[in-house]
């Protein structure tokens, strides 16, 4: 697989392909990412827009879902050689919330952890079950050494510093102990988190919800995440979020998390 001398990868939760193309590729035109990873399609496979986004240069792998879940990756470097359709260890699970990829050179897991509300319940149990599995595929592509990236919704918010008032999200799934410990579990296995390697003592927020101004007052979470393997770390160059598709109108609650490699 050939390199390029940089790449961009981005992963943007678009709450509904279908309903936002048009602003996910004014996005993709004007912030020109070189792989981008979706989470929450909200689309069957045979509704998938692949025709719209061929248009514009990107070729795509999907794993749809009706009414929720499902997942894309889009590359204008290559196409994506799918690796891997749904996360190991559930054969039972048949949520579309796993997709894997080759593009480039870079092995890329793209993700949308369950939300795991309400909790306690089963929602929280499925959720704590998914990130065990996540973790263990983890832990296999570290032992294999390769230049690997997990990155999109991890539905967590890692630490205080990820959320703007902490007393409000106490009770909530997300914030839960045990999901922040699984996830904090990633990072002593090996994985960068790379946000925070680069904007060590910046708050900094992916998500805002809908009401009360959320956004315009700043008062956000952040739950999207780029977690990179110990061959990949060494090539991380910037990452960072681009806000402004989240102050559109009709827009997602989420905004794109990016980072950049050096080749």
């Amino acid at each position: 697989m050939a390199k390029t001398t940089a790449m961009r990868i981005a992963s943007y939760n678009i709450n509904g392909i279908n309903s936002r193309l048009e602003l996910l590729t004014r996005w993709l035109k004007t912030f020109g990412p070189d792989v981008v990873c979706l989470q929450e399609l909200k689309c069957t496979d045979d509704a998938f827009p692949a025709g719209a986004l061929a248009d514009i240069g990107y070729a795509a792998i999907w794993h749809g879902q009706q009414r929720w879940n499902g997942v894309a990756i889009l590359s204008r470097i290559g196409d994506p050689v799918e690796t891997r359709r749904g996360l190991p260890g559930d054969p039972d699970d048949d949520h579309s919330r796993y997709l894997e990829a080759a593009v480039a050179g870079v092995l890329i897991g793209n993700l949308y952890l369950p939300n795991g509300n309400p909790s306690p319940g089963p929602k929280f149990d499925y959720k704590l079950k998914w990130m065990d599995r996540l973790a263990a595929h983890a832990r296999g592509l570290i032992e294999a050494k390769v230049p690997a990236l997990l990155i999109g919704d991890f539905n967590v918010i890692p630490t205080d510093q990820d959320v703007y008032k902490p007393e409000r999200w106490k009770k909530d799934a997300l914030f839960a102990p045990e999901a922040k410990e699984k996830f904090a579990a990633l990072a002593g296995r090996g994985w960068t988190d790379a946000i925070r390697t680069l904007h060590p003592d910046e708050r900094i927020y992916t998500f805002w919800p809908y009401w009360r101004q959320s956004f315009e007052r700043d008062s956000g979470i952040r739950i999207d995440h780029a977690k990179l393997s110990p061959a990949l770390a060494p090539r991380l160059t910037a990452a960072g979020v681009d806000r402004a598709p989240r102050a559109e109108e009709k827009t997602s609650d989420h905004a794109p998390v990016w980072i950049e490699l050096k080749g």
